[in-house]
Parts: C-alpha cells; structure tokens; sequence
C-alpha cells in the first residue's frame, strides 16, 4: 500500500522533468503518520438533561417501535400512513425518486409530502411521538430536485483547494434540502481514491487523505452549522470506511489495506468531519482485507472491528451508522431484508428501500429469539433519537422552516459559477491568450458544449443523470450558452460534429468534449478496459482531428470525472482545460475563455489534486507512489500567463486492457451502452431507454427496475403472453480469447413465478434468429422461490445448436409463451467457467 506522507521533492522534480512546463506541483506536506486511532471531540458535546430525555424516550417503546425507528423505507415503497402504522424511523428518496415519480416536482410538492411522513410518525399511539426524518442523497447542491443549482461534483472543488468555498457550497445545498422539507443529507463523501478506474472517482475530493481532511471538516460545518439555523440539516459522512481503496477500482469490491494504512489514508475526512460534530456516518459497501494481521473482514456492513471498536469505542462517536442502499444483503448470510450480524457489527438504521416490512417482522424474530441482544437494539435506537433531538426535529413540522416551498431557496447561481471558474485546471497553454477578447468568431464544436447533462453527469436528477436534456435545467447555462452571451451570439457558430462547417474561416475553434454521466459501479473501467478516453469516446477524438491543422488554435475544454489519458487529444490540441463535471452553471467555464466587454477578467486557479496519466494503463497512480512519474504531477496547474512546452507526447497505447480478465460485459453496470435492453412482442420492440425507473410494456410483458446485487442492477420481467426480453448492440460481438475459451453466458437473476408456459434462451444475428434456441423451462421452474440466483449456460450450448458467435448482436435473448415472472441483471460472458460444477449442462437445455 501506498505512503501518502512522503516529502513534495518527489511530486516538484517529476512536474520539473516536463518538457518546459512551469511547475506548480504541491505535494501534500510531511505528516506524522498516526499509530493508533484518535479520540475525536465533536463540536457537539453530551448534554445531560437531553440524555435524560432519550431514555426517558426509548425506555417507553416497544419493541416494535424500536425496530420500526430503526427502519428507513423508500419513498416509493411506502405511504404516510405506514409511516404511522410501523413507527417507521426514516424514509428517504432515492436518486431519480421524486414526490409522485414527477420529474419536475416543485419545492411545494417535496414539503407537501414531507409533512404528511411527519404528520404521520406524530399520530402513532408511542408514548412519545418521535419524528421521522427524510435523507437525501444531495452531493453536488439539491441535486435530485428540478429548478436547483448543480454544484460542480467534489473532484472539482478538490481542484480549487478552497475549503471557505466548500464551507459556503455546504450551506447553500442545507438551505435548499431545507426548502424541499428535508432535514438529512447523504453527504459529504470523504473517500481518498487510489484508482482512478473507479465509477466514482469524482465524489471524491482528491488522492490525498491531507486535503480530504479539510475539507470534510468545514463541509460538515457548512451543512449543520450549530443546529441553530433554519438552513442547518443533518450530515452524514460516507463510506466507512476504504470505499475509494477497491481493489482495481471496482466498485464495493475488496479494499485491501492494512488498519495503520485505513487509518492514515482512508480514515482522515472521518477525523475532521466527526471533529466537525458530523451526526451520522454511512456504512461502505466495500469489503476489507487486513493485509497487516491478514485477515478477512469481510463487508463492512457486517465488521463490528470497524463499525463499533474504532468507529464508536476508540473513535467515540455517539451518533448513528446507517447502512447503504440494501447493504446488509451483501453480508455473508444475510438478506436485504433480515441481517442480525450487521445490527451486532454496530448498525443502526437499516436502509431497507423496499423490503423494510420484511425486516421488521424478522428483526423482531431475532431479538426475540436472542441472536440480536435487546442492549444493542436499545443502543441504536438511543443514538437515533439523540440524533433527531440534536436536529431540533421533535415538535417542528417541515413547512415551518421559513425556506420551505421557497423555490428562491434553491438557488445559488453565483456561488456554484465561482466554483466553476476555481475548479478549472489548465494543462496546456500553446494557444492563444485567454480569455480571448469579445468579438472574435468562434467555431464551438462537441457534443459538450451545449449538454446540461454532460456538465452536471451522474448524480443529477436521476441516479445516473443519463436521461436530462437542457430543458430540466430552467435555472442554468451551458458552455455554449455562456460563449454566445460573451462573444456575442453572431460571432459563435456550433456544430457538434464539424460535418458542413470550414473551421478555417474562423478566428479560433472551442472544442468542449467529455465522459458521458455515470455513477457508481456503471462508471467503472472494467479490468478489460483502459484510460484512454478516445476508446470509449471515439467521437470526441474525431472532433478534433477535424479542426486540427486548419491554421486556427484549438482549445479544448475536457469535461470527466476523473484524469484520464488523453495524449492523442493533447497533441490536437493548443490549448487544454480540465473542467471536470462544473454543474449548471456553465458559465463558469466560459469566464475563463471569452472577456465579455466591461466584464471582470479571471485567471486560472486550479490545480490537480489527482495526478494524471502519461499512460494508459498508469493506475493505480498517487503522490507518494514509488517510482511516481505522471504526465502531469499532483498540485499542477498553469496560469493564463504561464506558457507551457509540451511538444508532441507519445500517443501510442498497446492492445488490450489494464488487468487480464475473462470477463466480457454485454449488459451491467460495467456497459449499459454496448447491448442496451428491449422488450420485443411480434413488431413492437420498446428499447429501455436511460430512465433506469421507467416502466417498460409491450403486449405480452412489461420490466420494472429492481435490485439483485445492487442498486437498479436488473429488471423484473412478468409475462401475460408471448414476449421477449432482450440485450441488442448495434454491432456483433467481439468476444477476446480468454472470455470464449470455455466460456459460459452468465446471468443473474430472481425467479418471483415459476414458468406457466414454455421459456427459451436464445442469441440473435442481425435480427434474426441465429441457430435454435435453448429450452430453458426447467431450469427456471427449479429456481423459483429461491432468492438470488446465478445461471451459467455454455458458450458450446448454443453454437451446438447452430450459433455462430461472431455474427451475433441479440447475446441475450429470454422468450416466454405465457406467463412468467423473473428478474434479470448483470448479463456477461466468463471464460473458462463452462468447466464450473455449476454450469447448466446442455442435455437439461432440450
């Protein structure tokens, strides 16, 4: 593992070795590592006379009501009345989630509702009434609300090493979760990202556990003040712990550190953000290897080590641990909806989305039946109440905070466009001055320049922000936006793609490019994959070598959620800025390019806090690293009046990935893209689309999203007739060597009613049929009932029948006469596993 203490020399003579580019490397300052975990004291201290009152609270419940506040329901899984009859704890709304599935919910409608939860936890026969509380994932401003600003995400604030700004940034997004009438926030992420493949890289400040530090302090402070305010909302630090350490950057997978290494590089955001009074803390998703003592901890979810020894005994923090979405299901032996190792670990609220009824009735079966002790049911629910007493939630309904309904509320357009203009990083500096003077013609080219929905990326208005168009933004600007209101609108001409467009004609050309939105697991560069940005965006790399060389500077402006190799765009280009993911306020983007005419002038002030490739396979890559020797160091960043040298960088990249795999994605988190889903019934094919929450119909069945693995991994198909559920590319498959030796279609999927008819497995070429297909009934009648499955049928199984692999477009191809009801996720090709004991054979096929 990594020393992230090691002195700046290293990181100042790598940036000193480029090629005549100034530097400004900062590698973080020397720093005693810590040997044991400290006692935080939180800027909340104990109050006796209010811990009286929460025993006085929880010494009246039930049981039943115990569990119930320990219980956190998805807002479209349960009604206010529930609410009441479960003595439900929490609800929150999921990302997407909006009061009645309405897209453009008003602030009005999110208070409406949220006073009918409260209004109902107020009317339970408990002795006392105790409040329920909503939490929301807010992580880049109210991003799940329509008409809110979109802050830049955390990648880009790390780059503008600005802890005041954070501090503000944090108030500004309590005020508008204040006005939707909520009082919990899901933020902020304190992760310190060791490779940059991972799918949430930009929820990350930075690489270094020392900046992460900083800022997760003054951010608490910022979302929580002292409780005094109406702005003040609760914070919830997250993911405890090591989520940014997985191994190869895949998501919830392995973290394998030592304790001293969790403690030094993962734990500092804790420190600060506990020191800060931080009031809840989010359990990981990840596992964790102790490479010290070598031992397997497992899911955090479920470690006791981690979750009450260092968290709460050592660390002595005495507010509440949630968990993640359905995290408790990844437990070894446990469901989503009954898991009395985690509640032992040092759980307290259970997210339990849609199951929650379920783990109600059966966490009340293991406290009674002793597995899980009433002592620790009686400890989370203390902390639960402590906390909601803190908040100042007992006797205040959600409309009587003076921002609530306040749509004025949700707003912070200055603020989020000075954060842009902080955020920016400029690696190149060949071109011309900047900001280019008002007036001149502007050629703006790629498919960025005019995306709300590329600036803003995951995390905005749906889960994985994949399905908003400019239009759900009234409250925001793209780049181009901004170029047009700076030049003036007659000087620029946009074309995405340069088809009919001279680029000669023109005094400069702006090109605005960038990763499309993802989060989470679906963002992850899968093991088979690289850091080149032109693999995955083939069309940004055409962009430019359109406009390149046709006598005028190219300035490129790189929108992503985190460094990537762009050698072959660096040398199209004159002039390259690091934008990350800005929010909505494009305009922060285009301060820095174009001088408006009166306008204030701004210079470049950001600089990497994640260091950047000079290869394509250069991860894992962190200051400090032995043998560190990145394109362009951490701390670095130019000023307009710095030019940089750079000469033409070495654009050639060896095939194949970064990790040997035999693995090859058709249709999961790693690539929705390649195969994306349909249903199809005769003529009528309906495609899935980017909304992961639509609801889907043809004649025959219809597909909901639900979960198998995690969060909206799969879709639950019911059959009333003869349909098909199908994963369809534009283009045939490319199966490596090492995914179609021996290899298995693999699937995963949840059997809810047992075939009434016949169901077939089949692959399709070119729209058609391709060989005959598999009868399958049999296999789906025997796992019917029986939770989570995995099925693996051989390669072999249908090229015996006729398939001819390297024609097929259809890889995945489930087909039902009559009724049947199975969810379907995470669909690849394994090599080597047709050999596996639980590998479907053929003969139970016909």
């Amino acid at each position: 593992m990594l020393d992230p203490f090691r002195r700046r020399a290293l990181a100042l003579a790598v940036a000193l070795a480029l090629p005549a580019v100034p530097s400004i490397a900062a590698d973080p300052a020397p720093h005693e590592p810590l040997t044991e975990w400290p006692r935080i004291r939180s800027a909340i201290a104990p109050d006796p006379a209010l811990e009286a009152r929460v025993a006085a609270i929880v010494g009246k419940m039930t049981l039943a009501q115990k569990i119930g506040q320990m219980t956190q329901a998805e807002i479209k899984s349960v009604t206010p009345d529930e609410v009441r009859q479960y003595y439900l704890g929490s609800v929150l709304n999921g990302g997407g989630s909006k009061p009645g599935n309405d897209k453009f919910a008003g602030p009005a409608d999110w208070v409406k509702l949220a006073d009918s939860f409260y209004d109902a936890s107020m009317a339970t026969d408990m002795a006392v009434k105790v409040p329920v509380i909503w939490g929301t994932d807010a992580v880049h401003g109210h991003n799940n609300v329509y008409g809110a600003t979109i802050f830049p995400h955390n990648i880009g604030l790390g780059a503008a090493h600005d802890p005041a700004l954070v501090g503000e940034i944090g108030a500004a997004t309590g005020r508008a979760v204040r006005a939707t009438g909520i009082a919990w926030v899901f933020g902020p992420t304190v992760a310190v990202v060791r490779d940059d493949r991972w799918g949430r890289t930009y929820e990350g400040f930075s690489e270094d556990p020392r900046l992460v530090q900083d800022y997760a302090g003054v951010y608490v402070k910022g979302l929580q003040g002292a409780f005094r305010d109406d702005a003040n909302v609760i914070a919830s630090i997250k993911h405890y712990m090591g989520d940014g350490g997985t191994e190869n950057g895949v998501n919830t997978s392995v973290t394998r550190a030592s304790e001293r290494e969790m403690m030094n590089i993962h734990a500092p955001g804790y420190f600060s953000g506990l020191e800060a009074g931080a009031q809840t803390v989010m359990a990981s998703f990840n596992s964790w290897y102790d490479t010290g003592n070598k031992q397997d901890h497992g899911k955090l979810h479920g470690d006791r080590r981690m979750l009450t020894e260092i968290l709460k005994d050592k660390m002595g923090f005495d507010g509440f641990v949630v968990t993640d979405w359905n995290g408790i299901g990844e437990v070894a032996g446990c469901r989503n909806d009954s898991c009395a190792r985690a509640i032992n670990a040092g759980v307290d609220m259970v997210m339990v989305p849609d199951d929650w009824k379920a783990f109600i009735r059966n966490t009340v079966q293991d406290v009674e039946a002793g597995r899980i002790p009433m002592a620790r049911i009686d400890d989370a629910v203390t902390r639960i109440v402590r906390v909601k007493l803190r908040a100042g939630l007992f006797g205040q309904r959600p409309s009587a905070n003076r921002y609530a309904g306040k749509p004025e509320a949700l707003q912070a357009r200055e603020l989020a466009r000075r954060a842009v203009r902080e955020s920016l990083v400029l690696l190149k500096n060949e071109g011309p001055a900047l900001p280019l003077a008002s007036g001149r013609r502007l050629l703006v080219v790629g498919k960025a320049a005019d995306s709300m929905m590329h600036q803003a990326g995951g995390w905005t208005l749906s889960w994985q922000g994949t399905d908003n168009t400019n239009a759900d933004f009234p409250h925001g600007d793209t780049v181009l936006a901004g170029l047009r209101e700076a030049a003036g609108a007659a000087n620029v001409t946009y074309s995405a793609d340069v088809k009919g467009v001279d680029p000669s004609r023109f005094d400069a050309v702006i090109a605005v490019i960038g990763e499309g939105p993802y989060a989470e697991g679906d963002g992850d560069i899968v093991p088979s994959g690289t850091l080149r940005h032109s693999s995955r965006y083939p069309e940004d790399l055409a962009v430019l070598q359109a406009v390149h060389g046709k006598g005028k500077p190219v300035i490129t402006v790189l929108m992503s959620g985190r460094p990537l190799w762009v050698n072959d765009l660096l040398n199209l280009s004159d002039t390259f800025i690091a934008a990350w993911l800005p929010g909505s306020e494009g305009k922060g983007v285009s301060d820095l390019l174009v001088a408006a005419k009166g306008a204030k002038r701004y210079d470049f002030g950001g600089t990497l806090t994640y260091s950047w490739p000079k290869t394509v396979c250069q991860t894992p890559l962190n200051v400090g690293d032995a043998n560190y020797a990145p394109l362009f160091a951490y701390g670095y960043g130019l000023k307009a009046g710095q030019r940089s040298q750079l000469g033409r960088l070495d654009a050639a990249y060896a095939a194949g990935g970064c990790s040997a795999s035999n693995t090859y994605p058709l249709h999961g988190q790693a690539d929705r893209a390649s195969f994306p889903l349909r249903l199809r019934s005769g003529a009528a094919v309906r495609p899935f689309g980017a909304d992961l929450n639509a609801t889907v119909s043809v004649p025959g069945a219809s597909a909901t999203v639900v979960q198998i693995k995690t969060q909206q991994d799969a879709r639950l198909v019911t059959w009333t007739g003869p349909a098909s559920f199908e994963a369809h590319g534009a283009r045939p498959l490319a199966l490596p060597a090492q995914a179609a030796t021996d290899g298995v279609l693999r699937f995963d999927t949840m059997v809810q009613a047992a075939p009434a008819g016949k169901v077939t497995i089949a692959m399709g070429c070119a729209g058609a049929a391709c060989g005959q297909p598999l009868d399958a009934t049999r296999v789906f009648a025997r796992l019917a009932g029986k939770g989570k499955q995995v099925v693996k049928i051989p390669l072999a199984c249908f090229t015996a029948k006729g398939v001819d692999l390297a024609r097929v477009d259809t890889p995945f191809s489930v087909t039902s006469t009559s009724g049947f009801a199975a969810a379907f996720g995470n669909v690849d090709v394994v090599g080597g596993a047709a050999r596996d004991a639980d590998s479907v054979r053929c003969e139970a096929l016909q």
